[in-house]
């Protein structure tokens, strides 16, 4: 039996100016043919020692919840970045994070204003991401939860 070429889209290293740190850093995966995704990526390829975060909430340094959703994503995102400073990372060494929201249509409902606060914390640094409604988080008042994963360059 002959060996036939796989059927489907080609992968490529798509070199982002902004996020492209070569051998050094997370290089983003796009399969060619496919349109850019806005504010993720599809895939991310990296070589290097892992930093990984658990389920992180917004609770600032007193343990408090703000009550609003957006406020609590700019609190998480500032946790995960002080997590991953303490690993020797940061925001340009992400290769994935999971959102884990209580309404999927309040995140919708904000999305500009999510863009906004992300590139302030994290730059324009997309990495691979997946978004997840659950029905509640263990911390009851909690609106989102989010892991992250970095790869630091040896």
């Amino acid at each position: 039996m002959p060996v036939t070429a796989p059927k489907g889209p080609t992968l490529s290293v798509v070199p982002n100016p902004k996020t492209d740190t070569s051998a050094s850093g997370p290089q983003v995966l796009q399969p060619s043919g496919w349109p850019m995704p806005k504010g993720y990526a599809n895939g991310m390829a990296a070589d290097g020692r892992l930093v990984v975060t658990g389920g992180v909430i917004g609770w600032d340094t007193q343990g408090h919840l703000e009550p609003d959703f957006v406020a609590q994503v700019r609190q998480t995102l500032s946790n995960i970045a002080a997590i991953l400073a303490e690993g020797g990372a940061g925001p340009e060494h992400l290769v994935r994070l999971t959102w884990y929201v209580v309404d999927i249509e309040e995140y919708l409902a904000s999305l500009k204003e999510l863009g906004r606060v992300y590139r302030e914390i994290f730059g324009a640094h997309y990495p691979a991401m997946a978004l997840v409604q659950v029905v509640r988080l263990v911390e009851t008042a909690a609106r989102v939860e989010i892991e992250a994963t970095a790869v630091v360059p040896r």
